[in-house]
């Protein structure tokens, strides 16, 4: 098969942008069909280390240090943005106002105005783009929606979601710009929370109304000292203030009368990566942990043996069957990036929107936006609704 090239840019040259390297790179082996072969173009990064990576490991053609540099070259036709949070907007809107389509990781900005903002450029400018949701991708997740959406399950009555993990959890650990509400805008609200939101959006449909609560439990973290950016790295500076949330709890109301909890601690000892999400209905009910994503826990009346059934996923289920051959060998998290990167470019071939979209990015944020409003007040409060082509609604993409 002759295949297209498409040209790509990388913003930011840390974990998740060598991630996204390395799912551009997958694509052609696991989706052939596309017809797309992704010619790693340019990579930015103002740390030198970071550039000659770029070139001499994951493949890029040149690197420079301004990300501008990506947006201006003719040769790239889809962008990376994988920087922190906070540069996020500017580097979003920029990549809409060049009319270059573009993946970016979540949350997509430090707050729900940058969402915002970042999704009327969008809007404007009509580009393809993609957020890193990328576990709705599991193979176990998609089937958990078909079981849902079908009915199999009965009427929806609640959702238990829980993201609990131990990244923060060492005090000595340094003051990064994840502490920092300038830079990161909300802790673990728009860090893991957002995750659990999406999927349980995706499974069950639209969150309408929350309340929440928050606590920060590692109040003090050392100043990290010259060089540091790393959360795993050591610091001995002086003392300063964690300016948001360790750990936060939400309740829910979906459209349609469903109820939901869930919560979320980067501080905890014990789960390193402990996302799950359990869907009740009057029929049947659904457990997945990510820590187990390759099993789903399923409970449907009429079925043999009382309680929960431990399903493996298979060829059928989902993308499963271009990564493995049967049930019991396992997929792996890059899988779901490379996943997420066929989805964004079948979109941009197409002009129709497989992968989710800013807006379902900004309907994420935008309950981050009414939980922090009810952290204020102790209230419920509405989440607005968002125009533009929300993907957690859609059919089940097939690309």
């Amino acid at each position: 098969m002759v295949m297209d090239t498409i040209g790509v840019g990388l913003i930011s040259v840390g974990w998740m942008g060598r991630l996204h390297s390395r799912a551009y790179r997958a694509l052609p082996d696991h989706f052939p069909e596309l017809g797309l072969r992704p010619r790693l173009v340019v990579a930015a990064d103002p740390v030198p280390g970071a550039r000659e990576q770029a070139t001499e490991r994951l493949g890029y053609e040149r690197a420079v240090a301004d990300w501008h540099e990506v947006l201006a070259d003719p040769e790239v036709d889809v962008v990376s943005i994988c920087s922190p949070n906070f540069l996020h907007r500017e580097m979003a809107v920029a990549a809409a106002r060049a009319g270059k389509p573009f993946w970016i990781e979540k949350p997509m900005g430090r707050y729900a105005s940058d969402s915002r903002d970042i999704h009327d450029a969008v809007q404007r400018a009509g580009v393809i783009t993609s957020v890193g949701f990328n576990y709705r991708h599991a193979p176990a997740v998609e089937r958990a929606r078909e079981l849902i959406r079908s009915g199999r399950l009965g009427r929806i009555t609640n959702v238990r979601g829980s993201l609990l993990a131990d990244y923060s959890s060492d005090p000595a650990a340094p003051l990064t710009w994840r502490f920092e509400r300038d830079r990161a805008g909300s802790g673990v609200l728009g860090d893991l929370l957002s995750h659990g939101l999406d999927l349980a959006q995706y499974l069950v449909g639209r969150i309408a109304s929350v309340t929440a609560l928050a606590e920060t439990v590692i109040t003090e973290r050392p100043r990290p000292g010259a060089g540091i950016v790393d959360r795993s790295a050591a610091a001995t500076g002086d003392l300063q203030p964690v300016e948001n949330e360790d750990y936060a709890a939400l309740l829910f109301r979906f459209d349609g009368g469903a109820v939901g909890t869930m919560d979320s601690s980067r501080v905890m000892h014990g789960p390193h990566a402990e996302y799950t999400i359990e869907v009740y209905g009057t029929s049947g009910s659904i457990r997945w942990d990510f820590q187990r994503m390759n099993e789903l826990q399923v409970c449907l009346d009429g079925q043999e043996a009382a309680g929960y059934t431990t399903v493996y996923v298979a060829p059928g289920d989902g993308e499963f069957a271009r990564f493995q051959p049967g049930a019991g060998t396992a997929m792996g998290y890059d899988d779901l990036k490379t996943i997420e990167a066929a989805q964004f470019l079948a979109s941009v071939r197409s002009g129709r929107q497989f992968a989710p979209s800013v807006a379902d990015g900004l309907a994420a944020a935008s309950i981050v936006e009414a939980a922090e409003a009810s952290l204020a007040d102790g209230a419920w409060h509405d989440v607005p609704r968002v125009d533009g082509p929300l993907t957690a609604d859609a059919p089940t993409p097939t690309i």
